[in-house]
C-alpha cells in the first residue's frame, strides 16, 4: 500500500511513519529532515501553490492511504487575530486536508479501497479559550469526516479523525509554553496526569488502516488521557 503522511518531518507525523508498514510517502516543509525518507515531497500546505504541488504528487503516486497530520497551533485572543493568521491556519489545518482528499479519492475509488485519517485535536472537541482559530479549524475537519464517510462508504473507503490531547512532542511542549499555564499546571488538569505519547496516536493510526478496522468510519476518536471526561 502507498501511504502518504503529511507533516512527517517530526513529532506525531514522523512517529506514524516509523510505526506503520507500507510504501511511505512523506511531506513537510523541512527538506533536510524529509531526506531521511526514500519518497518525499517538500511543500508548504498553508499556500495554494503548496497544496497543488502535493495534490499532483498524490495523483502521480496512486496513494491508497492518506494521513492528514500537518497542522499548526496558534494561541491568540480573538481581538488580536489578523486576516493573515486566519487565512494561514484555516488553509493549513482544514482546507489542505480536504483538498488532498479530493486528489486521493479517484485512485481509492478505482481500487475499491482507501483509508483517510485526519489528525484533529481535543481543542476542536472542547474548545479552547484564546485558541479559537485552532479550535475552529480542527472542528471543521469533523464535519468533513462525517460527510465524506457517508459519501465514500460504498467504495470501501473509510474516513476517521483522531483527536489527540496534549502530546509529548516538540510542538506539544512549545504550545504548552505559549499559553497562560505551565506544563506542570496543564498536567494537573489531565485525569491521567500526563501528556499522551505520539506512539499512542500512531498505534491508533495503525489500527484504523488495518483490515480489522474496515467497519470503522465517520468516527472522531479521542486520545487524550481522559481530558474530555471532565474534572
Amino acid at each position: 500500500m502507498n501511504i502518504l503522511v503529511t507533516g512527517a518531518s517530526r513529532g506525531i507525523g514522523r512517529t506514524i511513519c516509523e510505526c506503520i508498514d507500507g510504501n511511505i510517502y512523506a511531506s513537510g516543509t523541512n527538506e533536510a529532515r524529509l531526506k531521511t525518507y526514500k519518497n518525499y515531497c517538500t511543500c508548504d500546505l498553508s499556500t495554494i501553490e503548496g497544496m497543488k504541488i502535493l495534490g499532483e504528487y498524490i495523483e502521480h503516486n496512486n496513494i491508497d492511504i492518506l494521513i492528514n497530520n500537518a497542522g499548526e497551533y496558534v494561541y491568540e485572543s480573538i481581538e488580536n487575530i489578523n486576516i493573515n493568521q486566519l487565512e494561514h491556519i484555516m488553509r493549513l489545518n482544514m482546507e489542505a486536508p480536504i483538498y488532498l482528499i479530493s486528489k486521493a479519492v479517484p485512485n481509492m475509488k478505482k481500487k475499491k479501497f482507501g483509508r483517510i485519517i485526519n489528525i484533529g485535536s481535543i481543542s476542536g472537541v472542547l474548545g479552547e479559550a484564546n485558541a479559537s482559530l485552532y479550535s475552529a479549524s480542527k472542528s471543521g475537519l469533523f464535519g468533513a469526516t462525517k460527510a465524506l464517510a457517508l459519501e465514500l462508504a460504498e467504495f470501501g473507503i473509510t474516513v476517521n479523525t483522531i483527536n489527540p490531547g496534549w502530546v509529548d512532542t516538540e510542538m506539544g511542549n512549545s504550545s504548552a509554553n505559549e499559553g497562560d499555564f505551565t506544563k506542570d499546571e496543564l498536567i494537573e488538569c489531565i485525569p491521567q496526569r500526563r501528556f499522551v505519547s505520539p506512539k499512542e496516536v500512531a498505534g491508533m493510526v495503525k489500527y484504523l488502516i488495518s483490515d480489522e478496522a474496515k467497519g470503522v468510519t465517520g468516527q472522531l476518536i479521542n486520545i487524550c488521557a481522559g481530558l474530555t471526561c471532565g474534572c
